[in-house]
């Protein structure tokens, strides 16, 4: 085993982390009694120096909430910061004027960081959304733009997005979180048929990420991990997978270095070639980054 040997190497790319300033803009999803650890403002002078342990040299950050604020002011943080490579931002996807508010956010203060919009569609009451047509009109949209869209959903959300993705085969989707499995002593469920089947598409890619937060119970092993870890090999392969922190939100149950050096564990049977696609060249590839 080689622990701790991906904190030391340079070059990592973290395709997912989120910061926030609650005055601004708030996170009601907290709670401040289950979710102490993260019940709190969290800026680049807090993530960067787990980064520089890691070794992590370049970033993109995800927006939290459904606001028309946030996204430029993440433009403009990853402006003044260049660790920040790029954005992952939110517009209304209904709206019928979504080609402009993407051309406005890209005229902004760092708007040639945004790489890619999300919605949060775990969220979403209605089991349709996926399908509608005003929604698939605007993910058109943020595809034409040249833009990624992160597919942020729950495993039984997955049929549906596989649905999306077939449909759309010029869009390039990210899956968020690899769908949120349900880990632990739970079992899987249909979460391993339903990836196969989205992975199958070509235009998709996913991020080892959020996995710490999907174990059931109070704490974690890698044992619980590595399950749903070697399917997402099998069935993406390296090459369309990358490495995500969920910072701050893994700090629920993990910190940031432990996470690096975890799932560095869980690659060691990989080659050389294999981790630096899930380290850096996914992502750079993916969300088009400009070399750090």
């Amino acid at each position: 085993m080689t622990t701790g040997a991906a904190v030391r190497q340079p070059g990592i790319v973290d395709a997912h982390h989120h910061l926030w300033v609650r005055a601004r803009h708030p996170q009601p999803w907290i709670d401040p009694h289950t979710m102490a650890a993260i019940d709190d403002d969290f800026t680049p002078v807090d993530l960067g120096p787990a980064t520089r342990v890691a070794g992590v040299t370049q970033t993109v950050v995800v927006q939290t909430v459904a606001a028309r604020s946030e996204t430029p002011e993440l433009l403009g943080i990853a402006a003044d910061d260049p660790l920040i490579a790029g954005v992952v931002g939110w517009v209304d996807l209904t709206a019928g004027d979504v080609v402009e508010r993407l051309e406005r956010l890209r005229a902004a203060r760092g708007g040639e960081r945004l790489v890619g919009i999300r919605h949060l569609v775990q969220s979403e009451p209605d089991p349709a959304y996926l399908d509608r047509p005003d929604v698939r009109r605007g993910i058109a949209a943020v595809g034409a733009a040249g833009l990624a869209f992160d597919l942020l959903v729950r495993h039984h959300q997955l049929p549906a997005a596989t649905r999306l993705v077939r449909d759309l085969p010029q869009v390039r989707f990210v899956l968020d979180h690899l769908g949120k499995p349900s880990l632990g002593a739970g079992g899987l469920g249909d979460w391993p048929r339903d990836l196969r089947a989205l992975a199958a598409e070509p235009n998709t890619t996913a991020k080892l990420s959020g996995l710490v937060t999907e174990v059931s119970g109070s704490s974690w092993t890698v044992a619980d991990l590595r399950p749903a870890v070697e399917h997402a090999l099998d069935v993406f392969g390296p090459g369309r997978l990358m490495f995500g922190s969920d910072w701050p939100v893994c700090l629920l149950a993990t910190s940031y270095t432990r996470w690096v050096r975890v799932l560095g564990d869980l690659l060691d049977p990989l080659t050389d070639d294999e981790r630096a696609a899930i380290w850096r060249q996914t992502a750079s590839r993916e969300y088009r980054l400009a070399a750090s």
